[in-house]
């Protein structure tokens, strides 16, 4: 066991041990709160280019297993933890979180002091990470690469997440719709609960035209979550114009949820505190109650959160915010079957207060129908 180092761009230096592969990995610095569902977390696209802090101190002691994998393999850059677990114990683990992330050449760091991290990026805000281990830099050239790595802001990542084939998620029993689904990188959840309720989802590529959802005669669109810049996403964005001013149902979440923003023409920012993990309170203004989210975002949208707004698709509102902070959680046109939230209602590992989402869809179709 060799030492690691946890190099911030702002020059702060963590000292840890290596851990699962070795070597160095850069990334914007996330937590995770949540005490389980790291495997949920390592699978979720939406880490691609992140370096994810987990703040319960005991991560890994139920292993990995083929069910809970949210895509095809783990997205993040780097993982840090206190203290892993020396053992396995559950009956679903298959394997251990180090050999996964080994398979997936994820350079990690243990022993570092996570709560004393975490609270120093709640006070700075996201910045970029390195992990160091078995390294002869000195501390004044890791943080020189650190500060000369790639940000986040501007960055267009969804080539790297999105599907290259489409493909069908059946539904369960009777069809009811069928559904264009946006892959940007969505969670495996996310279609096997449109599936539930009678939708047969396509899951397309990112590239996909209105032209070509037209000639499939879909019933709507989602926009899934993903990493990345949503500035940088022009074409989805005519894309949902295109699906607005033909009064095409959709629905989008997470990154979809900024991507409906920009269409409706409201600019998207960068969150200098990034909502992560699970227990992010948000207040759904119209049932006027307090849901309890998953979130994993760096951008937000900027629209009015009182009132009615004026779009060119028009009359709209904003429907959830962000009890912590205000920022805008929720948006929907009133006239025009569109919405979307900047959580994850799926929601694995959980919670699942938001989950009723997939029922508001299904109602808009019904109605669109």
């Amino acid at each position: 066991m060799s030492v690691a180092y946890l190099v911030l761009d702002d020059g702060r230096i963590f000292e840890g041990e290596s851990w699962a592969c070795t070597g160095e990995a850069f990334g914007e610095a996330v937590f995770s709160t949540g005490m389980t569902g790291y495997q949920e977390t390592l699978t979720d696209p939406s880490y691609y280019k992140q370096v994810v802090v987990m703040t319960a101190p005991h991560i890994g002691n139920t292993g990995m297993n083929s069910e809970d994998e949210e895509s095809r393999r783990i997205w993040v850059s780097g993982f840090v933890v206190r203290n892993p677990s020396p053992t396995v114990s559950n009956w679903r683990s298959q394997r251990t979180l180090e050999d996964d992330l080994i398979k997936n050449q994820v350079v990690g760091i243990k022993g570092v002091d996570t709560r004393a991290l975490t609270l120093h990026l709640r006070d700075r805000g996201a910045m970029r990470v390195g992990i160091f281990s078995d390294t002869k830099l000195s501390r004044e050239e890791m943080v020189v690469k650190v500060r000369n790595s790639e940000q986040m802001s501007g960055a267009y990542l969804v080539d790297d997440v999105t599907t290259t084939e489409s493909y069908v998620v059946p539904a369960v029993g009777a069809t009811k719709f069928k559904v264009a689904a946006l892959d940007l990188g969505i969670k495996a959840a996310t279609p096997r609960n449109m599936s539930q309720r009678g939708i047969e989802v396509h899951m397309l590529p990112a590239t996909t035209t209105f032209a070509e959802l037209k000639s499939h005669n879909f019933d709507g669109l989602f926009l899934s979550n993903g990493p990345g810049d949503p500035s940088t996403m022009d074409s989805v964005v005519q894309l949902v114009r295109n699906a607005l001013e033909d009064s095409f149902p959709v629905f989008g979440i997470c990154f979809g949820h900024q991507i409906l923003g920009r269409a409706l023409g409201f600019d998207t920012y960068k969150l200098r505190f990034g909502h992560r993990g699970i227990n992010q309170p948000v207040l759904n203004k119209e049932k006027n109650r307090v849901e309890i989210t998953a979130q994993n975002h760096g951008f937000a949208v900027e629209a009015p959160t009182d009132g009615i707004f004026t779009t060119v698709y028009g009359p709209g509102m904003v429907t959830h915010v962000c009890l912590n902070d205000g920022v805008v959680e929720g948006l929907k046109l009133i006239d025009r079957p569109a919405f979307s939230v900047q959580y994850h209602p799926e929601a694995a590992a959980g919670p699942h207060d938001a989950n009723y989402l997939f029922d508001d869809f299904l109602k808009v179709l019904e109605k669109n129908a």
